[in-house]
């Protein structure tokens, strides 16, 4: 049995994690840079180590120190949380080399998903629609130019092994592929250490609709309904909702079965999200699979019921799935906004530093997930995402009117937040009447620009 839990993370993440572990009787490790000894999931656990300096680099990616610290505390399991090592089959190899659990799926599912190309030709295999684009990694610039003018402008460029809006470019004509080719490719080499790259056609007015799977280690996979998140700037999401907006139950069920078709075509285990695009006509495709735990889970918890963090854990223990498909009943409906420390009038710039004066809302169907507090200083080497801002209520209408309340009531002084640009965006007409696509926070930008001027 799982009775210690290491997590190979921090800020909100591993905060919510140590939680999770503490309401199931289950002690924690924390693993910690120089720069966050203050750091509430330091706070939090029963035992805490550094790990290394302020870069991530030198301290949440050095596998060796993690590993030796679980080793040294006799933890039985590693959680990875997001961003970080979650995604490393690498790291997943290494902790079944250690005899440590780690709470994901295998190293080499995670391995076969990574490679988005690889990722591609599995859902063909299994029936899945994906998105028109290269089988394989494109080897040079002309043959990404010939390749694309069969495919059509505006066509995505995108890392093989990338990830959270890193290494992808859209590429509007030929004219400028060239330079599109060269930024993709350096972004991938910096983010991932690997500058291979794949081609999509770009579908224009899409929806980015996800799916979260449970799937245990006796074969039963279950989806958890989907989320909506298609309020993104530069493929970074900043809003998500569930259930989405305006989709028909025939729809859902469809895409929930592909989901889940998706899952056991690859044998797959613990928590993950299949990841689709919308067109306007209501054809789904496939873009990738993400094997860890998804930022934005709590929005799924909130119209589920369902603690999906003990979930993973349970099914890292070996436990069987104790729910089915048909108790899955989605109740009401739920946002999430991601607070960043950022800099919206100057381009969304960081803006990492000391918290002055702090107040959180709270009331009946809030939720905020964040390790900031008062006086905490928000380091500058690490996402600047400090609280994600959840809100529940019966329907979509009730919600919004909750999220403009509680979003105004929000302070975070001492530092400049992305809160009033999010109030702005929900407060917005079209946000409320008319639904959402990928392309509406850069809409939104260019309208609030030209009022600017005018």
């Amino acid at each position: 049995m799982i009775n210690k839990i290491l997590i190979a993370n921090r800020g909100e993440i591993a905060v919510r994690i140590i939680r999770a572990c503490r309401e199931m009787g289950i002690s924690t490790v924390a693993v910690y840079s120089d720069i966050d000894k203050e750091a509430l999931h330091v706070q939090l656990a029963d035992e805490a180590i550094c790990i290394g300096t302020a870069m991530a680099k030198d301290s949440y990616l050095k596998m060796d120190r993690i590993l030796s610290a679980a080793l040294a505390t006799g933890a039985d399991a590693i959680h990875p949380g997001f961003g970080f090592l979650s995604e490393s089959s690498k790291f997943a190899g290494l902790c079944k080399k250690c005899n440590i659990i780690f709470i994901g799926p295998s190293a080499d599912t995670i391995l076969k998903m990574g490679d988005k190309s690889e990722a591609r030709k599995t859902m063909m295999k299994a029936g899945i629609p994906v998105v028109p684009g290269t089988k394989s990694p494109i080897t040079s610039i002309e043959e990404g130019v010939k390749i694309g003018s069969k495919i059509g402008y505006p066509l995505m460029i995108k890392a093989s092994a990338g990830g959270g809006g890193k290494g992808m470019r859209l590429v509007k004509c030929s004219e400028t592929f060239k330079e599109c080719f060269d930024k993709a490719r350096q972004e991938a080499k910096n983010g991932f250490g690997d500058d291979r790259l794949y081609l999509e056609k770009y579908i224009e007015n899409a929806r980015h609709i996800e799916f979260q799977i449970l799937a245990d280690q006796f074969g039963n996979v279950i989806h958890l309904g989907e989320r909506d998140c298609s309020i993104q700037r530069r493929h970074q999401k900043l809003i998500e909702e569930a259930p989405a907006y305006g989709i028909s139950d025939e729809l859902r069920q469809e895409m929930g079965s592909m989901a889940v078709r998706a899952a056991k075509e690859i044998g797959y285990t613990n928590a993950g999200t299949v990841e689709f695009i919308l067109d306007e006509e209501n054809n789904y495709y496939f873009i990738e699979m993400n094997t860890r735990l998804q930022v934005e889970h709590g929005i799924t918890e909130m119209v589920t019921g369902i603690d999906i963090v003990k979930e993973q854990i349970r099914i890292a223990d070996s436990k069987k799935l104790d729910i089915k498909q048909e108790d899955i009943k989605i109740k009401g409906h739920a946002i999430e906004c991601r607070i960043n420390a950022e800099k919206p009038a100057e381009n969304f710039l960081p803006s990492p530093g000391q918290i002055k004066n702090l107040h959180m809302p709270g009331g009946c169907g809030v939720r905020i997930d964040s390790a900031i507090y008062h006086n905490y200083i928000i380091p500058p080497n690490y996402d600047s995402l400090i609280a994600k801002l959840i809100v529940h209520d019966d329907c979509r209408e009730s919600a919004i009117k909750k999220l403009i309340g509680v979003l105004g009531e929000f302070v975070i002084e001492g530092l400049d937040t992305n809160t009033d640009f999010l109030f702005s965006i929900v407060s917005n007409d079209k946000f409320k009447h008319e639904g959402v696509d990928t392309g509406f926070v850069e809409k939104f930008l260019n309208e609030s620009r030209m009022m600017t001027v005018s």
